[in-house]
């Protein structure tokens, strides 16, 4: 109910024009009458940026685009209803979680840790402006969660597609699980991870499943997934196998030559050090949180090993795994990261698991309801906080490890996907103003008055004169490179924290 009351606070991210661009290009890829027009050609299915996007992997904005378009009839602006139907994309996230949850804790543990997921002011604020991570998130979650349930309910058809009156209910049976994973690997090139996880898991049960079985069903799934994937990903079209390949090792190296302030120093995206991701999550999350995960761990692996129980322990390291994997993967090969680490979003459900087993415990152990509720209440309460200080900047959030969102201005980037565009113009009362825009001008543009003209400050740099206004954001100390003792007449910030200014050119 919070989402629909603020969704349309929240400016436009650097991402979010071109990849939107995208998603109302995609219809062309699956026009029959274009496909027979007799000069179709795939390349105009990518929009105006396809050498940027062609091989993003367009699912979650292919099913997305026609609500949205549904939603733009009703009177809300493009931004607005995208913003709008991110934030419950990941709705079903925070269900999602929740129900895999609940395979190993009671209702009010399962409901707590979903709770604590939601409320994250990282993910809170991601969950609007983040067409591309947080939706991998929810599909890769559905993907396991799904995937294990499908495996649960092996025994329950033991004939399989032996039977004309069970294949149906066969299907029915692989099919959600098969949906989740292969959007998830429409989307991003990693989702095949949550199909091994599944796949593990699967084996690990042979004891109670004939291997003649589980060979139908895990081939069923494959075919599936398989058959999503191309189907939600025209790129793939011309040469399926070879450009998934090549698309698995580009996304892998991800290049890119933005800097990156870590610790108070610019670094190239290429050249962070090893203990950026670690102490980014150490940061970014509540500061119960992985608190909470590493004792969840230890606790989880030593109730089940004292009582051999040796199921439940395979379980507890797939999970492990699933976090595990990814974080050991950015250890050791250091690939570039930008951006915080919204591209590893997805490894974040295990940790609020095994952080709700400690809440299981906890309730257990705590006879009193008043005094469970007082607890819960204390756990969610900076999360909770920080949401509300920070809006509609969540995700600039820092907990006070690292001295808030204001401690963390100068050492850490903050609004790096330059959402503070929106309030930063519409506060901008100058009509007929030169207004340059230092980057990504086509924000601002966005949310400009008429009267006001945008310039884009890197193309037109020698055009600047004197009275014309300077927009700049903080990203790597930008406003501090640019400028610098220009008179400021309008600023953007909470606490501390400058987001982005307007200057006037003497």
């Amino acid at each position: 109910m919070i989402g629909f009351f603020t969704f349309r606070n929240y400016g436009l991210s650097w991402d979010e024009p071109l990849f939107y661009n995208y998603a109302k290009a995609l219809g062309y890829a699956y026009s029959p009458q274009e496909w027979f027009s007799g000069n179709f050609n795939l390349e105009n299915a990518y929009g105006s940026s396809g050498t940027d996007h062609a091989n993003r992997g367009p699912a979650y904005i292919l099913f997305a685009q026609p609500l949205e378009t549904v939603l733009e009839s009703a009177g809300l602006d493009n931004a607005s209803a995208w913003h709008l139907l991110n934030f419950l994309t990941f709705q079903l996230g925070v269900y999602l979680l929740y129900r895999l949850a609940k395979r190993w804790m009671s209702n009010p543990a399962a409901l707590a840790s979903a709770a604590l997921f939601a409320w994250q002011p990282l993910l809170w604020g991601h969950a609007f402006i983040n067409p591309k991570d947080p939706p991998f998130l929810v599909f890769f979650l559905g993907a396991v969660c799904f995937g294990f349930e499908m495996v649960d309910n092996l025994n329950k058809d033991a004939i399989g597609f032996s039977s004309s009156k069970t294949w149906w209910k066969s299907l029915w049976i692989i099919l959600p699980a098969a949906f989740f994973l292969g959007i998830a690997t429409s989307i991003r090139v990693l989702g095949p991870l949550a199909g091994v996880l599944v796949g593990v898991y699967a084996v690990s049960r042979l004891k109670n499943i004939t291997v003649p079985v589980l060979i139908k069903y895990l081939s069923a799934y494959a075919i599936l997934t398989i058959l999503i994937v191309f189907i939600t990903w025209p790129y793939l079209w011309t040469n399926p196998l070879q450009r998934f390949i090549e698309d698995f090792g580009f996304m892998s190296d991800n290049p890119t030559q933005l800097q990156v302030l870590f610790n108070g120093q610019l670094y190239h995206a290429d050249e962070l050090p090893r203990r950026y991701l670690p102490i980014l999550l150490g940061i970014t999350l509540t500061e119960p949180i992985l608190p909470l995960f590493l004792i969840g761990v230890f606790t989880a692996f030593w109730g089940k090993i004292k009582i051999k129980n040796w199921s439940v322990i395979l379980e507890y390291f797939l999970l492990l795994f699933w976090f595990l994997i990814p974080f050991a993967y950015v250890l050791v090969s250091k690939p570039p990261m930008y951006d915080g680490y919204r591209h590893f979003l997805f490894m974040l459900p295990p940790i609020f698991i095994f952080a709700g087993l400690v809440l299981e415990i906890l309730f257990e152990t705590i006879k009193s309801r008043w005094a469970v509720n007082a607890l819960t209440l204390l756990m969610l309460a900076p999360g909770i906080i920080g949401i509300i200080q920070l809006h509609p900047y969540e995700y600039t959030y820092y907990n006070s490890f690292a001295g808030g969102t204001s401690g963390a201005f100068r050492n850490y980037e903050t609004d790096y996907w330059l959402t503070c565009y929106k309030e930063a113009v519409e506060q901008f009362n100058k009509p007929n103003a030169q207004l340059f825009i230092k980057r990504e001008p086509y924000i601002a543009s966005y949310y400009a008055d008429k009267s006001i003209s945008i310039r884009d400050y890197r193309t037109e740099f020698g055009k600047i004169q004197s009275g014309n206004f300077v927009l700049v954001n903080s990203r790597a100390n930008e406003d501090i490179k640019t400028f610098r003792d220009a008179p400021v007449i309008l600023q953007i910030r909470r606490g501390n924290a400058v987001f982005c200014e307007i200057k006037q050119i003497p």
